[in-house]
């Protein structure tokens, strides 16, 4: 069985992200759900699996001379996946910490402008990937999966689908 075309799968990975975003920023704006240091960590990464999608999408790489066509689409793919498997490591950090004992928990950190004025970029980048009880705290549930299940489960299905495009037989 022959796979679909790759541009119709990266608009489809394309139009994820934009739901997945548009669902974030729903929950901030309209909910008044605060995300916490992993989940804008989190944004921002599949704010990067989008654009890659999207320079896919728009170069398509089928339109590339063919010496070049391989290259571009395993770059797209090569993107899709690095930023998806980072996003799937954070949003899998943030699960760990959901399900730690709260006694267990790193404390709250100050605010990013604070952290910004004081601290050099080192640590600020230390403190924010390692999350705090913030991060653990679940304020909303879907299906019975907390944000942090959810994002991980769609950063595992780009990083599949990453996969599957860095694998495939170009079209």
């Amino acid at each position: 069985m022959a796979l679909p075309a790759s541009r119709p799968l990266y608009l489809l990975a394309l139009i994820a992200c934009v739901i997945l975003m548009g669902v974030a920023l729903y929950l901030e704006h309209v909910v008044g759900l605060i995300p916490c240091p992993l989940c804008i960590i989190q944004r921002v990464l599949l704010v990067l699996v989008g654009l890659v999608c999207l320079v896919a999408l728009i170069h398509h790489p089928r339109s590339a001379p063919p010496a070049r066509r391989p290259a571009a689409a395993r770059l797209y793919a090569g993107g899709v996946s690095f930023f998806a498997v980072l996003g799937a490591a954070v949003a899998g950090r943030q699960v760990w910490l959901q399900h730690q004992p709260a006694d267990q928990l790193p404390s709250c950190l100050p605010s990013l402008d604070y952290m910004i004025d004081v601290l050099p970029l080192q640590d600020i980048m230390r403190m924010l990937f390692s999350g705090t009880a913030d991060c653990a705290k679940v304020d909303w549930t879907f299906l019975g999966l907390s944000i942090a299940e959810g994002t991980l489960l769609a950063f595992i299905a780009f990083s599949l689908f990453g996969l599957i495009q860095l694998f495939r037989s170009t079209d």
